[in-house]
């Protein structure tokens, strides 16, 4: 629990989201309620459909409509406007996603120096960083190979250097395993964990595989738009 001394690096506070279909209102979020701590991996456990992934959408800044209180590293961001939203998510963010959405352009070195230079590095201290992301994913040897030169779990473990790249407060994962097999699942969900931990990011991660849930710190459920 947290003493109050610490600030979350999420505090969520009423957090709702409904949406329209048809003359029918549906709600997603009914007033969540969570605080991740500094350093903390939290499971946020719940089958497909129940509003995982709109719900990381909210803590990521990445759409409106929402109500409630939406802190990050103790910054007030539900109210703000879009270019201090995108502020926030360059210095305290990072996103894994299901599918990798890396650039197919770009090997993987590429891919994860790019948001380094965006958010203004410069460009051999980004190189230094992404080899040294990339290495401890066991990529060292793939790091000049593009997307579709990699396996499905290598292009994963690109997308978690990518996320770790600008040394994130916290670390958002929606179903980051998701398209894996089992055995590829595990592998790269560990490497997600000790990694996360190695840089001493938090992470809220979304899954609806309650055997991978349970390697993280704390589980979460979302259940009828609240947390249980």
């Amino acid at each position: 629990m947290n003493d109050g001394s610490i600030t979350p690096v999420v505090r969520l506070r009423d957090l709702r989201r409904s949406f329209q279909q048809g003359d029918t209102t549906i709600e997603v979020l009914r007033g969540v309620d969570l605080d991740v701590m500094p350093g903390e991996i939290v499971a946020l456990l719940g089958p497909s459909g129940t509003g995982k992934s709109t719900m990381l959408q909210a803590v990521g800044l990445l759409e409106g409509g929402f109500s409630g209180s939406i802190a990050i590293a103790g910054i007030e961001a539900s109210e703000l406007p879009s270019d201090r939203r995108t502020q926030i998510r360059r210095e305290h963010l990072g996103f894994v996603y299901q599918f990798h959405h890396l650039l197919p352009d770009f090997n993987a070195l590429e891919n994860v120096v790019m948001p380094q230079m965006v958010a203004g590095a410069d460009r051999a201290d980004a190189d230094r960083r992404a080899e040294e992301l990339l290495t401890a994913l066991g990529l060292g040897h793939r790091m000049d190979h593009r997307p579709s030169q990699l396996s499905g779990g290598e292009q994963q473990r690109v997308a978690v250097a990518r996320a770790l790249a600008n040394r994130p407060t916290l670390v958002l994962a929606d179903e980051p395993t998701g398209n894996l097999d089992e055995h590829t699942s595990d592998r790269v969900l560990s490497q997600f964990l000790e990694l996360v931990r190695g840089e001493g990011s938090a992470a809220l991660v979304a899954t609806h595989n309650e055997r991978l849930a349970n390697r993280m710190d704390r589980v979460v459920r979302l259940h009828e738009g609240v947390l249980r």
